[in-house]
């Protein structure tokens, strides 16, 4: 009898077994407000000087906000063209049905690459006249000019023609009949340091030999060649770095690289990180907790297990260091991150069950954690943070 009424009430038929019809808030994930990059590009690019483009990089899968998403919202905001990494990034927009001019900021270098490159639609960073040859035998065969950015080092020493030796190679390059240069290009190292704004730091000695080079190759005012240097933070330190475009990152998805900026500029975070408790154990005083035993509860511990770990991207290094929130009220974490769990204290909570949701980044009531007091915490960057967040926990849109 009591199996009838258990059948009854839980009909297994109706429970389906394919993928597509996991919950996605199943165990964590990422919560993204499209409307948050669409008003962040609104307003950076309303601090841009005049005629100046911007570039939206969504690269590394958007920040770990997925690109597709960023893409779009980026455009409405008013984003011109797109920066991605690697080739697989590029495709993967343009299948997405992503009109605007996307350039690929990493390096392709085999001829292989650069006709897949070209059969896309999608800008390739060239960084030798090796590559410029590739790309004019690539233009040449399929008769029509293949669209590039050249890049120049001008202090960060990875990608870009030796800046010495521009002047000389730009004359041979201007040569070649079937590439069309959309853009030259360089990257600032420090742009993000405090001293970055001092007139001999290496972020204004990267502008002034960038602004020297340019004078040199002498370029005609009615082409239609962007010149661009700015990330993020160059772009929020002055005008002066501007240029006809900027290629925005970090910014866009809400947070300043930089400690001091404009008042007026109220960047909105785009990304939350939530996850469901899984499991609730209680333990005496004096009982272990995690790999390695570091953390020994001192009193009778009620302790909540939320579904994620460093697998998904969260530090492990962060052990025993960070809260979340639920119910606007911080909860600490506390034994070591394992792969794929987590513990958090919560003998002070009688309202958190299983199936709760607890915040680890972004806001619950007047409580917010950003993934800057991450990046303080774990001795590193938020782009590190951001981008670290793996394709296991799935993106959903929230507005």
């Amino acid at each position: 009898m009591q199996n009838r009424q258990t059948n009854q009430v839980f009909n297994f038929d109706k429970f389906p077994n394919f993928e597509k019809d996991i919950d996605l808030k199943q165990r964590a994930w990422i919560e993204v407000k499209g409307k948050a990059i669409e008003t962040n590009v609104r307003q950076l690019r309303s601090k841009l000087s005049k005629n100046c483009q911007f570039m939206a990089v969504v690269k590394a899968d958007g920040y770990g906000h997925d690109a597709k998403l960023v893409s779009e919202y980026a455009i409405k905001g008013g984003a011109s063209q797109l920066g991605v990494a690697t080739l697989n990034e590029g495709i993967k927009l343009r299948s997405s049905g992503v009109k605007k001019p996307i350039l690929i900021l990493g390096n392709l270098y085999t001829k292989r690459d650069l006709i897949i490159c070209f059969k896309n639609d999608l800008m390739p960073t060239i960084s030798s006249i090796r590559e410029c040859l590739i790309c004019n035998n690539i233009g040449k065969h399929f008769g029509s000019k293949f669209p590039l950015h050249l890049k120049v080092d001008t202090g960060m020493s990875r990608l870009g023609f030796e800046y010495d030796k521009f002047v000389q190679q730009f004359e041979k390059i201007k040569s070649f009949e079937n590439i069309l240069i959309k853009g030259i290009y360089s990257h600032l190292s420090s742009a993000d340091e405090a001293t970055a704004i001092d007139s001999q730091s290496i972020t204004q000695l990267q502008r002034l030999k960038f602004n020297e080079l340019l004078k040199q190759i002498n370029l005609d005012r009615n082409n239609e060649i962007k010149i661009h240097l700015s990330n993020s933070a160059g772009m929020l330190l002055s005008k002066d770095f501007h240029f006809h475009m900027v290629r925005v990152g970090l910014s866009m998805y809400g947070y300043s690289p930089l400690d001091k900026i404009d008042k007026n500029l109220l960047l909105k975070p785009a990304l939350s990180l939530k996850v469901k408790v899984a499991f609730i154990r209680n333990i005496d005083k004096g009982v272990s907790v995690s790999y390695g035993g570091k953390f020994v509860s001192h009193r009778k511990t009620k302790l909540a297990v939320l579904s994620i770990g460093y697998a998904d991207g969260v530090p492990r290094n962060l052990s025993g260091k960070i809260n979340v929130i639920h119910n606007n009220k911080f909860y600490p974490q506390v034994g070591s991150i394992t792969m794929d769990q987590m513990m958090v204290d919560i003998t002070d909570s009688n309202e958190i069950k299983v199936g709760s949701t607890m915040v680890l980044l972004g806001s619950d009531g007047d409580k917010t954690i950003s993934p800057l007091e991450w990046a303080r915490k774990s001795n590193t960057i938020p782009w590190e943070i951001l981008c670290s967040f793996k394709n296991r926990l799935p993106k959903v849109q929230v507005d």
